[in-house]
């Protein structure tokens, strides 16, 4: 192949990319679709060949200075840092932080494991046998814990001092689980065994404190209170431990990458996984400030709407931004789609009726 017939088959793509670029950094504000990065990408790869063919077969440096230039453009483009923006962060908690999720759902099934399995099996046998509960709470925290759920938030006075208490309990509950979020997702630099010890620990005294409250005749009220902030603080704690078992990972089995390469790659995730966290961490704050504690609302409503809360949780993390539900969506839509076409058609029918050389109404 020569030079010209080089020049001939590739400058439609040179000419295409340019435009992608152009486009990109015409303003800030101006961004590209999804389509348009993967075309850029892909044509950016295809680039970089033809500059390394150009340069091994010297066939000019006006050429190789062109593309070099467009490599360059191109390279600034893809990996410069995007200026944040607030529906940029809504973009991705709603969307791209689900998918990242569901990428790495073999972690999250791990930390959910480690997470509710000992606490199961702390609960059961504290629920039979409240006595086991010493082993894990001190007595002055089994009798607080007995006086916090000796009644129901709902029989309680707006003006009761136990609503304040309650308020302030929210505080320390969300202090406490933003430190084990945080604890979670950060020893997993310790090859993922920080991550598994913090999970194991939370959850066997998670697990004791409701077995302890149950068998002592109190799990109502404690679940008319928990069940509202529990759906966005509980997922968030086990999805801390997913990316600190990404972190872990990372760091005993890099895979073909070299350890400090696979931290770095691994580590984005991770730390992507951590803000999706922290995000669902400051919805459970909210709700268990505001809304749990109130004596206003009865319990029926909260167990309700907790219920709701759980489902919303789920159906978030496991379908938002899937190709299934951009199916099933679209799916809603054809029959809209065909109605408009049939319509269209009618309408086109009813003036196809107009004589010849007649121009239709």
């Amino acid at each position: 192949m020569t030079r010209d017939q080089f020049i001939f088959r590739r400058q439609r793509d040179w000419r295409r990319f340019e435009i992608l670029v152009a486009e990109a950094e015409q303003q800030r504000r101006v961004t590209l679709s999804g389509d348009q990065i993967a075309e850029l990408s892909a044509l950016y790869r295809a680039l970089c060949f033809d500059l390394s063919l150009v340069q091994s077969r010297d066939w000019g440096t006006s050429l190789s200075r062109y593309l070099n230039g467009l490599v360059a453009r191109g390279h600034n483009t893809l990996y410069r840092s995007r200026p944040g923006s607030l529906l940029a962060a809504i973009q991705f908690l709603m969307t791209g932080f689900p998918k990242l999720l569901r990428e790495n759902a073999a972690y999250f099934l791990l930390a959910l494991a480690l997470f509710v399995l000992p606490g199961a099996a702390s609960g059961t046998a504290v629920c039979f046998d409240t006595s086991l509960a010493s082993r894990i709470l001190s007595g002055g925290n089994q009798a607080m814990m007995e006086t916090m759920y000796s009644e129901s938030v709902a029989d309680r006075s707006a003006d009761d001092d136990m609503l304040e208490g309650r308020s302030m309990m929210a505080g320390f509950y969300v202090r406490n689980n933003v430190g084990i979020s945080f604890r979670c997702f950060a020893l997993g630099a310790f090859a993922g065994i920080g991550t598994i010890v913090v999970l194991v620990y939370n959850s066997v005294a998670l697990g004791t404190v409701t077995g302890f409250l149950i068998g002592r005749g109190h799990g109502g009220n404690f679940f008319e209170f928990v069940i509202g902030h529990g759906s966005f603080e509980l997922t968030a704690i086990v999805v801390s431990g997913a990316a600190g078992l990404v972190l872990g990972h990372a760091m005993v089995h890099p895979g073909r990458l070299s350890r400090r390469d696979a931290l770095i790659e691994r580590g984005l995730v991770s730390v992507k996984l951590a803000i999706g966290a922290a995000a669902m961490l400051f919805v459970a704050a909210l709700i268990e400030a505001y809304w749990s504690p109130s004596p206003l609302i009865s319990r029926d409503v909260k167990m309700i709407v907790g219920g709701l809360l759980w489902l919303l949780v789920i159906t978030w993390l496991g379908f938002a931004g899937s190709t299934h539900l951009n199916r099933m969506t679209s799916a809603f839509r054809e029959p809209d789609v065909r109605a408009t076409e049939s319509r269209s058609q009618s309408s086109a029918g009813g003036r196809s009726n107009a004589p010849a050389g007649e121009p239709s109404a």
